[in-house]
């Protein structure tokens, strides 16, 4: 055959097996005639020592003269080394998004993807990322090739999820159980956050050259600045007196009021292991919290509190489970909100007090950096195992903030919420300190006394 084209092509008879037909004029370019009369064009070639073949497209959607254009761009890509029939291939076996997530999913749960300080994710963090994935990741770009995703792909998922298309109201496994899935703002950030994870996983196992997340504009989580007021701590006290009063309440007050005057967050209280309460120190040891081991000093009243609590049986739990003592209560969320439901402090989060106690920290004078040692921040955490005394500035202003807070739930009204710094009320309170009769001012007259032998 001296040429492929339109003539030669029609004219081409049906055969029993399928035969090819090769062009004279460009080496390599043919048609391949199929025994059911379709008739596709192709390119041959030997790469690695093998012949190969790569077909441009069926006759009828391709022309001759369209074929042949590409089968000279085909064979020139060939010539530079490349290999078409490998790359198609590939590009078919090409994985999703989801067969990545179960990837993913499958070296977390052995863990194998490290989190925050290198450490591997908590198990609280695996069920978040879990129901991120499989609430909205999947459903929106599940069956997408990895390989093909762009950024406008990943901003897209922002705005889907921000506008709450993967909303979702859907019963669980549990008992009566229900997950509200919801959308909005926050839950967009966290969840592109995770993709941008996934798809920086995808990179380093060498599925995706660039991450395409990377660069694309996040909502700003929403700062929370509500705090209690004195009078709400007042409110607050009362309602957990009342609620108190009920038995089957009885765990959830006091895991609240231990938040209230730790300023620790809610899983740290909630999962607190005997082994990790100090007593003679002053100080919960977790073995586990969000920034890794901490050490956090705690003020006299939690230390009594937490003693008060401990069973004459050994268990494991300062706060063991109803039905299950080996672990965890887990009845809090549920009762928090049936506790403060219909009352002024409905909108309260157990993160508020947390938020609240640092607050107030600063309104009595401590610094950020005494503080955030209190509370467990990342950056002024205590977090060495090997220390045993804590500085005694810290279970100061452990012993200050919490006896304020405790003093404001009894329903106490303070005159002053910080250190005067004033030389009179200075003066006054190094005295004490030193143990000199109330209104002495040792300074004062050692000062008087040099003055007149001077003289």
């Amino acid at each position: 055959m001296a040429k492929i084209n339109k003539r030669n092509v029609d004219a081409a008879p049906t055969q029993e097996k399928d035969y090819f037909l090769w062009d004279d004029e460009l080496p390599g370019f043919g048609l391949r005639v199929f025994a059911s009369g379709k008739r596709s064009y192709l390119v041959q070639y030997r790469a690695l020592g093998r012949t190969r073949r790569f077909t441009i497209g069926l006759h009828g959607v391709w022309t001759p003269e369209l074929a042949r254009k590409e089968a000279k761009v085909l064979l020139g890509r060939i010539a530079q080394g490349e290999n078409p029939a490998e790359e198609r291939q590939l590009d078919h076996k090409a994985i999703t998004v989801k067969e990545l997530c179960d990837l993913y999913l499958k070296d977390l749960e052995s863990g194998l993807i490290l989190g925050k300080g290198g450490r591997p994710k908590r198990p609280g963090t695996i069920v978040s990322d879990k129901g991120r994935i499989l609430r909205h990741i999947v459903p929106l770009i599940g069956t997408r090739r990895v390989k093909d995703l762009t950024k406008a792909d990943v901003t897209k998922v922002l705005k889907d999820v921000m506008a709450g298309k993967t909303r979702r109201n859907v019963k669980t496994k549990n008992l009566r159980g229900r997950s509200i899935v919801k959308g909005g703002a926050g839950t967009a950030n966290r969840t592109v956050g995770l993709l941008g994870g996934i798809l920086t996983y995808a990179k380093d196992a060498g599925i995706i050259d660039v991450n395409p997340a990377a660069g694309v504009k996040k909502p700003k989580d929403q700062v929370r600045t509500r705090r209690l007021t004195e009078a709400e701590y007042r409110i607050f006290g009362e309602i957990l007196e009342e609620a108190g009063r009920n038995p089957n309440y009885a765990m959830t007050v006091e895991i609240a009021r231990n938040i209230a005057l730790t300023g620790a967050r809610r899983s740290e209280i909630i999962g607190l292991e005997w082994s990790e309460f100090d007593a003679d120190s002053s100080c919960l040891r977790l073995n586990d919290s969000k920034e890794g081991a901490s050490v956090r000093p705690i003020g006299l009243c939690v230390v009594e509190r937490l003693e008060s609590l401990r069973p004459v049986e050994e268990q494991t739990f300062v706060f063991p489970g109803i039905r299950k003592h080996d672990q965890a209560f887990g009845g809090f969320p549920r009762q928090w909100k049936a506790i403060f439901k219909g009352t002024e402090l409905e909108w309260m989060t157990p993160h508020v007090l947390r938020h609240s106690f640092a607050s107030l920290g600063n309104d009595l004078g401590f610094t950020e950096a005494t503080i955030s040692a209190i509370v467990g921040h990342s950056r002024h955490s205590v977090t060495s195992k090997y220390i045993h005394t804590l500085d005694t500035a810290l279970i100061m202003a452990a012993d200050t903030i919490s006896g304020y807070i405790q003093g404001l739930l009894h329903g106490m009204a303070f005159k002053h919420t910080s250190y005067a710094l004033d030389r009179q009320s200075r003066q006054a309170a190094l005295s004490r300190f030193l143990g000199f009769d109330d209104g002495e001012n040792a300074f004062g007259a050692n000062d008087a006394a040099a003055a007149q032998m001077a003289a």
